[in-house]
């Protein structure tokens, strides 16, 4: 499952790696609505949408219980997180659920802690506890492959791929873990020498926007990006391996020149 949260327009945003489904709904009150009282929070009409079915908790050590409602139904399923200061009984919370409930689709919707019918004191919470609330949703009602929590607890992470015979590689946590201490794209890259960068723009794997991305944090002033509009992620078809060598071709004539 995935949810549905603090941002700035609403949108349907498919997940099938993880077989559910994520919407996301904008800022609805302002700042100074924080630490307004629970009961001056939600307006008349809001009550009256609630539905009468009771309110389930989920129970979590050292952390407030968080108030849910849970619509069993196949995969993708759907979790409506609510947007700021606002509870799971709102109109569009609702119409997802009768919307899912008619397609037979899962649903979960759930209040924040300290909104709504979840314990806890507004007062005291931010966003990042607000965070915390939607992982513990995801990994304590969710049914089926959720988020990394299953990495964590498995240790390795089959990732489909079509390129393996068993149809997934099977890629350890540890590489997982130790691989966000290389990431490239936050900041400049510290290469001066000629970069050539090639890529298929039928590349279903890594998409080929992202070697544009590199090429514009690349410090070197001398960058081509290559784009094979028929190319995979393999490139190993005989026009794109001559690319490759004539490529590397003229990389060597010009490093042959700069160095006399």
């Amino acid at each position: 499952m995935a949810g549905v949260g603090l941002a700035s327009v609403a949108a349907w945003v498919p997940s099938r790696r993880w077989g559910w489904a994520a919407v996301t709904f904008g800022f609805r009150h302002g700042l100074s609505m924080l630490l307004a009282r629970k009961t001056e929070r939600a307006p008349q009409w809001f009550r009256a949408c609630r539905h009468k079915t009771s309110v389930s908790f989920l129970s979590r050590p050292d952390l407030p219980n968080l108030a849910y409602k849970r619509l069993k139904g196949k995969s993708p399923g759907i979790i409506f997180i609510p947007g700021y200061i606002s509870n799971m009984n709102g109109t569009k919370a609702l119409a997802i659920e009768e919307f899912c409930k008619s397609l037979g689709h899962a649903y979960i919707r759930f209040d924040y802690s300290g909104v709504g019918n979840s314990d806890g004191n507004l007062e005291e919470c931010t966003v990042g506890k607000w965070r915390k609330d939607v992982l513990s949703i995801i990994d304590g009602l969710a049914e089926g492959p959720q988020t990394k929590k299953e990495i964590e607890m498995k240790g390795v992470w089959p990732m489909p791929s079509k390129y393996s015979e068993e149809g997934v590689y099977r890629i350890q946590y540890s590489v997982i873990k130790e691989a966000e201490h290389h990431c490239l794209l936050h900041s400049p890259i510290p290469v001066t020498c000629p970069v050539r960068l090639l890529h298929g723009m039928k590349d279903d794997s890594v998409p080929w926007h992202t070697a544009v991305q590199v090429a514009d944090r690349v410090v070197s002033t001398d960058v081509d990006v290559i784009l094979r509009k028929n190319s995979d992620h393999r490139m190993k078809e005989k026009a794109d391996i001559q690319l490759l060598v004539y490529t590397i071709d003229d990389l060597i004539d010009k490093l042959s020149t700069i160095v006399h």
